[in-house]
């Protein structure tokens, strides 16, 4: 499963994660993205992983990143 990183000190509030990924973040009160389901690292769906891509390619403070859960051998 793939998880998104959000690197808090970089973050500006800009939003453009949160219009990308609605099902997945909101917004609290100062405009910083929210986890909806309250994880600190929350699973991307596969259905969403194209506007996670875009989210992250697309942050102007590179505060994003997405991680891949799979253990290597």
């Amino acid at each position: 499963m793939t998880r998104l990183h959000i690197d808090w000190t970089r973050c500006d509030r800009r939003g453009i994660c949160v219009e990308l990924l609605p099902e997945l973040l909101d917004r609290d009160d100062w405009g910083y993205p929210l986890v909806r389901n309250d994880s600190h690292e929350p699973d991307i769906a596969v259905r969403h992983i194209k506007y996670a891509k875009a989210a992250v390619k697309r942050c102007p403070r590179m505060a994003l990143l997405m991680l891949d859960s799979q253990v290597q051998q």
